[in-house]
């Protein structure tokens, strides 16, 4: 039978139910949460803030301070274009360095979309309010350099071990002029703090390769976040699919980091007393309003004066699945408003105004570095060629290397170019008329079949979509970068099978006429439809949706090349579409070689 878990009661917070203010400051007392068969837990160093406290705690070099205030989000209707949603509303906030603060509500209360506007992430809606880090307005460039978010979701590339994972990012964020042997110290460094040295050798894994566990791949993303040293640090479900162990273990590295100085804020749903423990300031979030801000151990008595008819915590609970549950529950059934109004007019919300109100009048100095930084206009720490040359050594190289990367992009040229040469083994010196017809046709195979081979690389560009969100965002690289890249890796790759493709089918078939034409027509056609599976790509929502459509557009070109249609039939409504179908040209150029 379950027991009651012994823990200390609470200290009720004071509320001032009328909203007059308070003769006295309501003092807000940390509480240690009891860590029931938690032995060797270090004790919470708690930063004591007074009205002359400045914005940097003391010894703390990384961290910085974050303030917000009456922070408003809006986004259009789905129903109704013209009308707008708002998901927060009017927020008023700060998130200290050295100490956790955490987003909690129940699922749509604005947890995510909170860190995602304060990281500088969201841009599909109209943001008002302010946002300051270290007193200053952080520009777009900033936060993508010096600050790390770590995603609910893990976006790694699983060709790579865990140490060419950090490697690959560190080459991109950290300086060129830093030598590697620097950056790979730091790598280490930071493989060391999330006891991840282990596996440091291990393949990150896909879907198809078994690599790393949940936990091992939870700290390379967090590792992803440190390995520049960032100011702050924004964490969306950090424990999210993991175990209770991993879980303890992922947020007791989170911890160290933060008593290290750097300014940490992280949404949680359901975390392990152990976590919850960890954390010195909570949020409590619903419908984008705040029900409760403040000391992570005044969280339950807040709820029991909001809510004096609280039902007593059953055995088993944490003082987070309790909250949790509680504003869940008041949200369900329509109070979440009530919960919100009665925080603002707490005494509570006032001494929270008052202390945000002198962070933001107070003339905080700054160091010069950290003045620099937030003013930065560049978003990446590279150049583009810097870029470019890093990705070819982690990815293009490794691409070269993956049998699943190469199989589809050289097999099915390579067979089908030997079934074309065996199919007309050497007919191709044949003059006599009846012959003709069969050289024209396979002419028009041997280019429209790279059209419809083309669907081979689709999965390159939207399996990396995600991947190449969160680089963005975080600074790795400029848009044309990485299109450079994958052009370069691309057409390197299609040179070469092409070329081998085309000698099996010319010298094969004994055409007459150039090789290199032959060889030129093939290329171009393959890089056209190389191009073109990636545009179609980009534009998909899906894979389903990119594999349905080339295909379909591929087929069209058929009728307009000049061999199922002649041009001179061609209706003139329809004439402007084979002038811009590259199978033509290829086609013509071929029959008149």
């Amino acid at each position: 039978m379950a027991t009651k878990v012994d823990r200390e009661k609470p200290v009720a917070v004071a509320i001032d139910m009328d909203g007059s203010d308070s003769s006295k400051e309501t003092e807000l007392q940390e509480i240690t949460l009891a860590k029931n068969g938690q032995e060797g837990v270090p004790p919470e160093k708690h930063l004591k803030r007074s009205a002359t406290s400045g914005l940097f705690s003391p010894g703390s070099t990384a961290g910085l301070q974050i303030v917000f205030k009456g922070l408003n989000y809006h986004v259009p209707s789905n129903q109704n274009k013209k009308e707008r949603v708002s998901l927060l509303k009017g927020l008023n906030g700060y998130i200290n360095p050295n100490e956790l603060t955490a987003l909690m509500g129940p699922s749509g209360s604005g947890k995510t979309t909170l860190l995602d506007v304060l990281a500088g992430r969201k841009n599909a809606g109209v943001l008002e309010g302010t946002v300051l880090f270290g007193s200053q307005k952080p520009s777009t460039a900033f936060l993508r350099r010096f600050t790390g978010y770590v995603e609910q979701f893990d976006t790694l590339i699983g060709m790579l071990t865990v140490k060419e994972m950090l490697l690959y990012t560190a080459e991109m964020k950290r300086p060129v002029s830093e030598p590697y042997e620097s950056k790979a110290a730091a790598v280490d460094d930071v493989l060391e703090k999330l006891a991840l040295m282990s596996c440091k050798d291990t393949l990150i894994g896909t879907a198809m390769v078994k690599g790393i566990s949940g936990g091992q791949a939870k700290r390379t993303n967090i590792g992803i976040a440190l390995v520049t040293n960032p100011r702050v640090l924004f964490l969306d479900e950090p424990t999210s699919g993991l175990d209770s162990y991993t879980s303890n273990e992922v947020m007791r590295n989170v911890k160290q980091l933060a008593v290290g100085g750097v300014t940490i804020c992280a949404t949680i749903h359901s975390p392990t007393a152990y976590c919850f423990s960890l954390f010195s300031r909570l949020m409590m979030l619903v419908k984008g309003r705040i029900v409760y801000f403040g000391p992570i151990s005044g969280g339950l008595a807040f709820a029991q004066q909001a809510c004096p008819n609280l039902k007593e915590m059953e055995a088993g609970y944490n003082d987070a699945e309790f909250l949790v549950d509680f504003v869940t529950d008041a949200d369900r059934q329509g109070r979440g408003n009530v919960l919100a109004d009665f925080y603002d007019t707490s005494a509570l919300a006032k001494e929270n105004d008052q202390h945000l109100e002198m962070l933001l009048s107070k003339t905080h100095m700054i160091p010069k570095e950290l003045e620099d930084q937030l003013n930065v206009k560049s978003a990446t720490a590279t150049p583009w060629w810097w870029g470019l040359w890093t990705l070819m050594r982690y990815r293009t190289r490794k691409n070269y290397k993956n049998p699943n990367y190469m199989s589809p992009r050289v097999l099915d040229k390579v067979l089908l170019s030997l079934l074309i040469m065996t199919l007309y083994l050497l007919k191709g010196d044949d003059y006599k008329e009846s012959n003709y017809t069969n050289i024209a046709a396979m002419l028009f195979m041997w280019v429209t079949l790279p059209a419809f081979g083309a669907s081979a690389y689709i999965p390159s560009l939207v399996l990396e979509r995600g991947l190449f969100i969160r680089e963005r965002a975080d600074g790795l690289y400029h848009v044309i970068t990485y299109l450079l890249s994958k052009v370069i890796e691309e057409v390197f790759l299609a040179a070469i099978v092409s070329a081998v493709c085309a000698g099996f089918v010319f010298y094969g078939v004994q055409l007459q006429g150039a090789w290199v034409i032959f060889w030129l027509c093939y290329f171009l056609c393959l890089i056209n439809g190389i191009v073109l599976a990636y545009f179609i790509a980009a534009l998909s929502p899906t894979m389903d949706v990119a594999n349905a459509l080339l295909p379909l557009y591929a087929v069209t070109l058929l009728f307009f090349a000049g061999f199922l249609f002649r041009f001179d039939n061609i209706p003139p409504w329809w004439k402007w579409y084979s002038y811009l179908n590259f199978l033509r040209y290829a086609w013509s150029a071929l029959m008149r070689n």
